[in-house]
């Protein structure tokens, strides 16, 4: 899957003047929605930044591509994950595979980063319910280059609490918290030290129509870099994302959703701003579903 993005500059457009094309389409898709005889239930994808707490039906795939542009360094980062209900929504496999430019690197071009292998366990509630919590355990592989950047240089453990909340008829909330300890990671010096990771994230996303969300979304980390044997420096980010998404139903049983978001750097991270566009497809893998 390939996905392009053109930048304009002088002056570079607003937050909101990037986000009006989709909300316009997106707007224009609601209001030609007809009622169907079966009433159509929310998109209850994942989010953005935020990962909600819905594991996969069973036997319903997904796959969901991301690709993120920061406008001062001009880094990117695509991300390809697919999801697999294993016998129902108790339990789901996943992994995720990044593909990435940073210009921090030392040769400055593309490369693949360290892959995440995930499971995840649906320990409470579901799509229709009320409070869902599904804790997921992930083992992030050094397949990245360290040398150049691209990876940690050894082999990572994560683990992340998403918890979701429907508020009211029309506005959902979801909630992470988790932390990553590297024990050996490297520097692009081969220097060694163990590393832990804290990140924390909430979002808001408001059901304007079942085929329609708006969300908003704050996300906070606090990574340790190795900057010597075996020590390390608390890097720090913060980011508010105003975004949208919307759904294309079949009949088929396929759904597909795109969506588009803005983070921007708040606190430290402040004058910082990137693009973020989403794309996810959901659909049954057996018969009959």
């Amino acid at each position: 899957m390939r996905l392009n993005i053109i930048f304009m500059t002088n002056p570079p457009p607003s937050p909101l003047a990037r986000l009006l094309p989709a909300f316009l389409l997106a707007m224009t898709l609601a209001a030609q929605e007809k009622t169907a005889e079966k009433k159509e239930g929310p998109i209850q994808d994942n989010s953005f930044l935020v990962e909600e707490a819905y594991n996969q039906e069973a036997g319903v795939v997904q796959h969901i591509s991301t690709f993120t542009r920061y406008q001062e360094t001009k880094d990117w980062l695509y991300t390809f994950t697919q999801e697999w209900p294993i016998g129902g929504i108790t339990h789901q496999l996943s992994y995720t595979l990044p593909w990435q430019r940073l210009g921090a690197s030392l040769d400055g071009k593309q490369a693949f980063g360290d892959v995440a292998l995930n499971y995840r366990y649906q320990l409470l509630g579901d799509g229709d319910a009320k409070v869902a919590v599904a804790p997921r355990l992930s083992v992030l592989l050094p397949t990245g280059d360290e040398k150049k950047g691209y990876g940690r240089g050894a082999t990572g453990v994560q683990v992340m609490l998403p918890v979701s909340w429907v508020l009211t008829d029309s506005l959902v909330s979801h909630w992470n918290i988790g932390a990553t300890r590297t024990p050996n990671a490297k520097n692009t010096d081969g220097e060694k030290a163990t590393t832990q990771d804290l990140a924390f994230g909430q979002s808001f996303i408001w059901l304007a129509n079942p085929r329609f969300n708006v969300m908003l979304e704050y996300v906070h980390t606090r990574n340790q870099a190795v900057v010597g044997p075996g020590r390390t420096e608390l890097q720090t980010a913060t980011y508010l994302s105003p975004g949208i998404r919307w759904a294309y139903n079949f009949p088929s049983g396929l759904q597909i959703v795109p969506g588009i978001a803005v983070p921007i750097g708040v606190g430290a991270s402040r004058g910082e701003k990137a693009i973020f566009l989403y794309l996810s497809f959901e659909h049954p893998f057996l018969k009959g579903k």
